[in-house]
């Protein structure tokens, strides 16, 4: 049988009788580019289905991962947040307790407070029963454990009503000086930042004064320790947190921040003031802190007024400013209570510039009535 061979616009085909056709009959030409378009459009179907489900199993297993890791580390967040058993309050003599015993109102009892031994007493128990230097937690669990003779599974609930055994006060150079109550341990740097820190006028030292006897629930060790009256910390050791200069405070303590020591700038300068000596502070320095010398000041002959604490003996420097200014003479460091005298003419200049610098402006002083 003789073959047709066609040609056509979009490539050459080759027809054939089909079989089983008539003769004369071809079959349709075969298109091989439409045929391989379709398979590599099923690949590429094929492909992103097999990306989706891979991309689908990662996000469910980073998300296992991330409930997996967070189940083992909210332990140790709670755990972290929960306050430690020595900052907790004990409880201590003069506090007012409520203790109460589920469904048994015949032995609760409120107002109850804790005698300067640190006892208590509760019905039906024939001993007394030590509440101080325990927690709320651990005087329920005693009490309960006293109860065990007379109750059947007593369920015992202590609640500090009123605190009165730790009062502790701040003062001196702090913006807010105030008597606290704690209700917990505190540190020495939280008990100064409810004071609401130091002032401008602050220096370098606190003092705290033990005012109270040491705390029965001290060991004999701590109270060895804790038997000096006075302590002494640098504030800027303290304001960064060291251990060393940040101590619980103890009951009774009293805080004090000690204010700076002063120089004081009188004369022909622009601002007679007190200067805060919180760091070192030379005598060319104060002037400038003063703003500056007035015009007809006698540079050459300022003088600096010194009489050592204590002492009735008073010596007299004479500083040169312009040649501190050239290098040529020693600026001399001010030390407390010194008085530097611009001079300029007139001599009571600087008893006027000494009352202003030093006395504040009386108007503004509160009045209060003594009876």
């Amino acid at each position: 049988m003789k073959l047709i061979r066609l040609t056509t616009e979009s490539g050459t085909g080759v027809r054939g009788p089909r079989r089983g056709s008539p003769a004369g009959v071809l079959d349709p030409p075969v298109d091989h580019a439409q045929d391989a378009r379709a398979t590599i459009l099923k690949l590429v179907r094929f492909s992103f289905v097999l990306a989706l489900l891979v991309l689908t199993a990662g996000i469910g297993w980073a998300q296992q991962a991330e409930v997996s890791n967070a189940s083992h580390a909210t332990p140790s967040a709670s755990s972290n947040s929960t306050p430690s058993t020595e900052d907790r309050y004990r409880i201590g003599p003069g506090d007012v307790l409520d203790i109460r015993i589920f469904n048994k109102p015949q032995f609760s009892r409120e107002s109850v407070r804790v005698d300067g031994r640190g006892m208590i007493r509760m019905p039906l128990i024939q001993t007394e029963i030590q509440a101080a230097c325990r927690t709320e937690a651990e005087l329920a669990r005693e009490v309960t454990t006293q109860y065990l003779e007379y109750l059947r599974n007593p369920q015992v609930d202590v609640f500090i009503r009123d605190f009165q055994s730790q009062l502790v006060s701040v003062l001196g150079a702090v913006r807010t000086p105030t008597r606290f109550q704690l209700q917990r341990r505190v540190r020495l740097l939280e008990l100064l930042s409810h004071a609401g820190g130091p002032n401008d006028a602050a220096g370098r030292t606190i003092q705290v004064v033990h005012t109270a006897a040491p705390s029965m629930c001290e060991t004999s060790a701590q109270a060895e320790a804790d038997e000096t009256a006075l302590d002494n910390y640098k504030l800027d050791e303290t304001l960064k947190g060291e251990v060393a200069a940040n101590p619980y405070v103890r009951p009774g303590d009293v805080i004090s921040v000690s204010e700076a020591e002063q120089a004081f700038i009188v004369g022909n300068v622009l601002r007679p003031q007190a200067i805060s000596l919180k760091e070192r502070v030379t005598v060319s320095r104060a002037v400038a802190m003063s703003g500056g010398t007035m015009p007809d000041t006698k540079s050459d002959r300022v003088r600096i007024v010194r009489q050592p604490p204590g002492t009735t003996n008073r010596t007299e420097i004479i500083v040169d400013l312009k040649a501190i200014d050239k290098q040529k003479a020693e600026d001399v460091v001010l030390q407390a209570g010194d008085i530097v005298d611009v001079p300029t003419s007139g001599a009571k200049r600087l008893f006027r510039s000494l009352v202003g610098a030093v006395i504040p402006n009386i108007a503004q002083l509160p009045v209060r009535v003594i009876p």
